[in-house]
């Protein structure tokens, strides 16, 4: 695994989805590096590519929610290494009963697989069903990293050009969120 520049050189393979996600980053003319690698489905599994994206890049914890009657669903951006409680949540965005969604509207609204989940997902939710929430913390580094739609890569990029140039492109205001670190507070 080695962090490439840009787009992968030929297309082969890879998703439709994967690749709409380097034609939109090339389209607002961001700069990006990219890490091929086996499929993660934990944050566990991410750890080696997070050594290859390096300390100065944040690893979210993607987290796809929706309330009891999944009606409202929301995409939760937070660090890897926070503990996610949903009452620490629910009081914030005043939504109780906050649960995981079921993968059907993961694929539905997104257009993600469980294990894939990422911010770029947005960029799949035409109708504006999912509100994107992002912890404090997320924003604190240089360099923000996800996946392409697919867990098979990672891409590392500046948060400021995640705050100023894809969260405006994908249209989903995000709403800011506090959440606790028991463990920072140690």
């Amino acid at each position: 695994m080695e962090l490439q520049n840009g787009r992968p050189e030929t297309t082969s393979g890879r998703l439709d989805k994967e690749i709409r996600v380097y034609d939109l980053l090339d389209k607002l003319g961001i700069a990006y590096q990219r890490v091929d690698h086996e499929a993660t489905m934990t944050m566990e599994a991410c750890e080696e590519v997070d050594r290859i994206l390096g300390d100065d890049t944040t690893i979210c914890k993607n987290l796809f929610l929706c309330n009891r009657q999944e009606t409202n669903f929301y995409l939760l951006l937070m660090p890897g290494d926070k503990p996610f409680k949903t009452k620490d949540l629910s009081a914030q965005i005043n939504s109780a009963r906050l649960s995981f969604a079921k993968p059907e509207y993961m694929e539905k609204y997104l257009d993600i697989t469980p294990g894939s989940v990422s911010v770029m997902g947005l960029m799949n939710d035409h109708d504006k069903k999912v509100q994107l929430l992002i912890d404090e913390d997320v924003m604190k580094n240089p360099y923000f990293g996800c996946h392409p739609c697919i867990n098979t890569s990672s891409l590392k990029f500046t948060t400021e050009d995640l705050k100023n140039k894809i969260i405006p492109e994908l249209e989903h205001a995000p709403l800011m969120v506090n959440l606790p670190n028991p463990e920072a507070q140690n």
